[in-house]
């Protein structure tokens, strides 16, 4: 029988070799119990809480995972402030017109928008993490609603919970296309230079950007999508 701390030496000996996690600069406490293991800490950036979760679930004793691993935010803010954010993302957006939007202020569930509640999307806010409920009408507007949540500075993780009204297959055309629309949306990205392609949720990014920090928002946009696996990001740098 492999004991504990086997699986956890292991675990922690790939994230110390994987440079995106960076254990120096945003330790990461790991348990393991009965199969499953605990990952918790905060880290630095989505790339990294999507990173440490795969590694963590490699060692074939492990039956599951319990996720606590959250994102630094790039600015700290009140829940209140954070639900607001989202809210004001979710109205603004025009594929989400013909939905209702709720949210949880003081334990009670508000209306912020009314419109068709056969299509609804539900806010709450707990030290940072967004927790999105309700139905869309498809796997694509689910996505898009995680990634309005995780663009507010404040957010710390998202948990999307979104039921969708009809059990549509997850593809990976259908993956692509999300995330065209999601690099078009974002100011930091010139997404008519680059190319997207997906193979079972691997997602490689290949053409041209101008900035450092547009290569950065391109691959960490890619991995707020619900749904990636994976990313190469094989972006060249113009500048």
């Amino acid at each position: 029988m492999i004991r504990e701390e086997e699986v956890v030496g292991t675990i922690r000996a790939a994230l110390e070799r994987e440079a995106r996690v960076n254990l120096h600069s945003h330790p990461i406490e790991v348990t393991f119990a009965d199969g499953v293991v605990t990952i918790s800490g905060e880290v630095g950036g989505i790339a990294a809480k999507k990173i440490a979760l795969n590694l963590a679930a490699q060692p074939s004793p492990v039956s599951g995972i319990v996720d606590r691993l959250h994102v630094e935010p790039s600015e700290r803010m009140e829940d209140g402030a954070v639900r607001d954010h989202v809210c004001n993302a979710l109205t603004s957006e025009p594929a989400f017109r013909s939905y209702s939007v709720r949210a949880m202020v003081k334990q009670e569930m508000e209306s912020v928008r009314s419109v068709n509640h056969e299509r609804l999307l539900e806010v709450e806010v707990t030290e940072g993490i967004v927790i999105l409920n309700g139905n869309a009408e498809s796997i694509s507007h689910k996505r898009l609603a995680g990634v309005l949540a995780w663009w507010v500075p404040g957010s710390r993780d998202v948990v999307n919970g979104i039921d969708l009204s009809s059990n549509m297959e997850e593809n990976d055309d259908e993956l692509v296309d999300l995330i065209r629309i999601v690099l078009e949306k974002d100011p930091l990205v010139n997404a008519s230079q680059i190319s997207v392609h997906s193979q079972d949720g691997v997602v490689t990014l290949d053409g041209a950007v101008a900035t450092p920090n547009s290569k950065r928002a391109a691959e960490s946009d890619v991995w707020y999508v619900l749904g990636v696996n994976g990313v190469v990001n094989q972006l060249v740098v113009l500048g």
